[in-house]
């Protein structure tokens, strides 16, 4: 019985004729992500403004419609959500002006608010100060991250394949900042972790072409450097879209079954597997050209003229 073939044999795609587009494309996306970001900011969660944190666990069902109707008469910037069982919800609470006198005050109208029949799991105060040191170390953990990249790619390849994949890293970065903005879903800190996984996973698929790329400079050094890289797209395409095809399986299925706490580190994943992967094979692999990648350089010293290697690994 002969395998699936979900890349058609000797699919030709013409990723460096097709770079102007994705320039045009991507250049439009970092505008709008960079206009949205200046106008209107980020929603960060109590992660990061601060405020209180409620979990409750109701006898019945909770009626959240019911519950939001009641806390919202307070004016304390409340926010509800199912967590977990439909017995049990997360209610989040703005950080109030004055101390954790302040602070208590507002819990103990919540609870005036809500009646009987509500237990009161846990309560906890994030303090701005505490959200200031987060907002901090979410910067200096992608910071490092995309550092570090650069060095282990460059040590692996060459310089210009580092450049190239921090370069498409950024973009999918600020790609996805963007769209937080422009939805006004909450940032948190979640939503970090999302954006540490997207660097990880785009990185991943552009190693990958990378890998292949190297392999061709040095097999084929009298072909121009466009064709090799449309070759090397080419050959680990089917690797590409099959390992972000499935992931995306999964993740949908999250963000469907997986309930309000997961949504928006689901949604960051989703967005990410999609830029990341585009910006694999149109910007990263592109970019070398820009870079002044040539064959017969360092990457390009073994034996020449060897025969092509077998497409879709």
């Amino acid at each position: 019985m002969r395998p699936i073939q979900f890349i058609p044999p000797g699919l030709d795609l013409r990723v460096i004729a097709w770079r102007y587009v994705a320039y045009t494309f991507s250049a439009v996306l970092i505008a709008v992500s960079i206009i949205s970001f200046a106008a209107q900011g980020l929603n960060f969660g109590i992660d990061f403004t601060g405020g209180t944190l409620i979990e409750i666990r109701t006898e019945a069902p909770a009626d959240i419609a019911d519950m939001r109707a009641k806390l919202s008469a307070l004016n304390l910037g409340i926010t509800l959500q199912e967590f977990g069982a439909p017995t049990d919800v997360l209610i989040r609470v703005q950080a109030q002006e004055g101390d954790e006198q302040a602070q208590a005050a507002a819990v103990e109208l919540v609870r005036q608010a809500l009646g009987s029949g509500v237990e009161f799991r846990r309560v906890e105060y994030v303090g701005p100060q505490v959200g200031e040191e987060l907002v901090e170390a979410g910067f200096m953990a992608i910071s490092f991250a995309l550092l570090s990249i650069l060095v282990y790619i460059t040590f692996r390849f060459e310089w210009q394949f580092g450049v190239g994949a921090v370069i498409a890293l950024l973009h999918d970065i600020v790609a996805t900042v963007g769209i937080f903005s422009l939805t006004q879903m909450e940032f948190n800190l979640t939503t970090v972790a999302a954006v540490l996984t997207i660097v990880g996973y785009s990185i991943n698929d552009t190693v990958v072409i990378f890998d292949r790329v190297r392999e061709n400079l040095r097999r084929y050094k009298s072909l121009p450097i466009a064709e090799i890289l449309n070759r090397s797209v080419n050959e680990t395409l089917s690797r590409t879209l099959l390992t972000s095809v499935t992931t995306l399986l999964a993740l949908i299925a999250l963000y469907v079954l997986g309930g309000e706490v997961i949504r928006g580190f689901t949604f960051a994943m989703i967005w990410g597997v999609i830029i990341g992967t585009y910006s694999s094979i149109f910007i990263a692999v592109p970019s070398l050209i820009r870079l002044g990648l040539r064959p017969g350089g360092s990457s390009g010293s073994e034996t020449a003229n060897l025969e092509p290697s077998r497409a879709g690994n």
